[in-house]
């Protein structure tokens, strides 16, 4: 299986399946700015801006939901987590944030790991 800088929990699918279903085409932004905003927020497709101080770091095929699920993250924070494999999951609780997830009781995080050294060769060879 090829390397990818991001993936989901089978509990995030399952979330994003009903957000997707609720309110139409998703996508991610990560800031790494202070209090909630190291969370992955789940937008409406196009409902957060980005530019040139973003990276798009994935599509997420997740089964159900019929397009890919766009994942940025500020430049500034991909600097610091470049060499990092990200997993949304999701958990009980509520952010303070403005992400979709939010009425339904829990929150959007993100569990990493260092990428192995094949992984990183991988991803720098693309």
């Amino acid at each position: 299986m090829p390397a990818a800088r991001v993936a989901v929990t089978p509990a995030a699918a399952e979330l994003l399946r009903g957000l997707r279903e609720s309110h139409g085409a998703l996508m991610f932004h990560q800031s790494g700015g202070c209090c909630d905003g190291s969370a992955p927020m789940c937008y409406l497709a196009g409902e957060f801006r980005t530019g040139g101080s973003d990276v798009h770091l994935a599509d997420l095929e997740i089964d159900g939901v019929p397009e890919a699920v766009p994942f940025w993250m500020s430049a500034a924070q991909f600097e610091y987590w470049r060499h990092t494999h990200l997993t949304v999951d999701v958990v009980p609780g509520r952010g303070s944030g403005f992400s979709l997830e939010a009425p339904e009781g829990v929150r959007f995080l993100i569990r990493s790991r260092l990428f192995t050294d094949a992984e990183v060769a991988e991803l720098d060879g693309r």
